[in-house]
């Protein structure tokens, strides 16, 4: 009866501290194999489009106090697959990223389910979509979990919190191997705020904060929409979560408070709509990929920071934008 008894309180400590099935020898984030970054040239036309754009917004928006390093964005023109350009404007600037990072977290979570070294569930594709589709941020903590075999608890000693903070910087390692530089993606984002273990890898005072640029952010859309990525299979699912409905009948708030609103304001409907915005009590961004009807496709990503509030700040711009490529 000793030896059953013991059995069973050996099998309820391993079970109470297995690690699902699905996040088992998950590892390392590795590009793949024949990966190749776009080639992305910068263009004058372009870039002088934009920067009349953001200076114009800028004045436009004097008297809420905008200020020039506040506001990012980048934009690219995808219209010829072969002759990728772009523009930017405060691009390499790093803003906190607010819920825009999940796009990242979506991306190293289809590459680790493309290797092999995450298995799927119901419960995994269910954190997947409320994460892009929702934003949920409970969602996010847990895909970033799996990705990174870490998990959110109390405070640790020096050198067990080291351990812990090399495996939760298993994404940006990712990134950075295929060339992303000037971001950091190793938190998870709350409604509220982060406690424990969580604050002390923030480095209690937000030292360690999440931080993006609008140019790696268009990048990654820009990777994800010609599947340069992953497999087409993996890139059209991203696509899928991603795409946004303006003009539905019960739209979210992704598909009409951000870069949307301008397609609603100028009442074009017959536009393909696909992002990931986000929002804090501080910051507002946007992140899309947009085709018209006339051909034109582009990616448009902006960033702004202390005027959260302020809904026609991105939504102008993308208006601006917008009618540019349309020719009007």
């Amino acid at each position: 009866m000793k030896y059953a008894y013991s059995l069973v309180i050996f099998a309820s400590i391993f079970c109470a501290n297995a690690v699902p099935a699905f996040a088992q020898g998950g590892g390392e984030i590795v590009k793949p194999r024949n990966y190749k970054p776009l080639t992305i040239t910068p263009n004058g036309d372009l870039n002088d489009i934009l920067t009349a754009t953001m200076e114009g917004t800028i004045n436009a928006f004097a008297a809420k106090n905008l200020k020039r390093e506040e506001i990012a964005a980048t934009l690219i023109d995808m219209t010829d697959a072969s002759d990728l350009k772009s523009a930017s404007f405060n691009g390499n600037m790093q803003l906190y990223t607010a819920s825009v990072v999940k796009m990242f977290y979506m991306a190293a979570l289809e590459r680790q389910l493309e290797d092999g070294k995450v298995k799927t569930s119901p419960e995994l594709e269910r954190g997947l979509k409320d994460m892009i589709v929702d934003s949920s941020n409970d969602a996010t903590g847990y895909i970033l979990d799996v990705l990174t075999q870490t998990s959110s608890g109390a405070e640790l000693p020096t050198k067990q919190f080291e351990a812990w903070q090399r495996k939760r910087n298993r994404v940006n390692r990712y990134f950075a191997s295929m060339g992303y530089t000037n971001i950091n993606i190793n938190q998870k984002t709350f409604c509220e705020d982060a406690y424990g273990i969580e604050q002390q890898s923030r480095k209690y005072k937000g030292a360690n904060r999440n931080m993006l640029t609008t140019d790696a952010t268009a990048r990654l859309m820009a990777e994800i929409v010609s599947g340069n990525i992953a497999t087409k299979m993996r890139t059209d699912r991203m696509m899928s979560l991603m795409k946004r409905d303006p003009f539905a009948k019960d739209p979210a708030g992704q598909a009409v408070e951000f870069i949307g609103k301008a397609l609603m304001d100028e009442n074009i409907r017959d536009a393909k709509l696909y992002a990931k915005a986000g929002w804090t009590s501080k910051s507002r961004h946007d992140a899309a990929y947009i085709e018209l009807a006339n051909g034109k496709k582009f990616v448009l990503v902006i960033f702004t920071e202390n005027h959260a509030q302020e809904k026609n700040i991105i939504a102008g711009i993308a208006k601006v934008i917008i009618n540019a490529v349309r020719g009007k």
